[in-house]
């Protein structure tokens, strides 16, 4: 008979807490900013970085999620992708990746900004919304072992793991292997990161069937080209997937490259 009472207190105990709290340490936003909106309006940024992420909204490639200047009807496709379609099936991005959005992103690749995982992981959750009930799985882009003993965490797994979690989806961390330490994309030409990630990707054998009738949600950070997507789908298609759609926290506003 106590414990709906009980409880009821302990509740408002902890949001008095909280509140308290907030008086001596006041919030911040992700990106540094003092928080002056409610975290769950804004997710997290301040106003400011909010308004300057380029999101992308409907309408949009079916394909590689380029957002398109007009309405091209349902499940239409830009041209690129109609001439050579990529092995995964759909993309979608949740926003440009731009000055404004590349500052967040290598901040949690490169300096240790896990805090912000949970953050992409909700815009993913978004921008993926028309596809994620057809998948049965997510996993991550995988790094080399040398590249996550140096890094310590693969932010691509940083966003898959909450993003699944959120979707009641079952994830596949180890999915994919990279199995040459291929050197960063970063500063290749689009040609060249075809060939950089060529033949970098398999599915372990312990994987496989997991992976095997599975339609797949492949995440990463940023489509840049798509190679490093094509190869990853190529791995998991022949390993026995049934399909293989791609989210990424950012894209390119055009992909540079066509495969090689």
């Amino acid at each position: 008979m106590i414990a709906g009472p009980t409880w009821g207190w302990s509740r408002a105990a902890a949001r008095a807490a909280g509140l308290g709290l907030d008086l001596l340490l006041p919030p911040r936003a992700l990106e540094g900013a003092p928080s002056t909106a409610a975290a769950g309006h804004w997710r997290g940024l301040g106003p400011a970085a909010w308004s300057r992420i380029a999101f992308i909204e409907a309408p949009a490639c079916d394909g590689c999620g380029a957002p398109f200047e007009f309405d091209r009807g349902p499940g239409a496709r830009c041209d690129r992708c109609t001439r050579d379609p990529a092995p995964y099936g759909r993309v979608r991005a949740a926003c440009l990746y731009d000055d404004h959005s590349r500052g967040l992103i290598l901040q949690l690749k490169h300096a240790d900004r896990t805090d912000l995982s949970g953050l992409f992981a909700t815009w993913l959750a978004r921008a993926a919304a028309d596809i994620l009930p057809e998948i049965d799985a997510v996993a991550p882009t995988p790094l080399h072992r040398w590249r996550l003993i140096h890094r310590r965490y693969n932010q691509a797994a940083e966003i898959a793991r909450p993003l699944a979690r959120r979707a009641s989806l079952a994830y596949l961390p180890d999915a994919l292997v990279r199995q040459k330490a291929t050197a960063t994309q970063g500063g290749r030409t689009g040609e060249g990161r075809w060939r950089n990630v060529s033949g970098a990707f398999a599915v372990p054998e312990r994987a496989a069937r997991r992976v095997s009738g599975r339609r797949l949600l492949l995440v990463d950070d940023v489509l840049t080209t798509g190679a490093t997507a094509s190869g990853c789908a190529r791995a998991l298609l022949e390993a026995g997937a049934a399909s293989v759609d791609v989210a990424v926290i950012a894209r390119v506003k055009e992909l540079t490259a066509t495969p090689i």
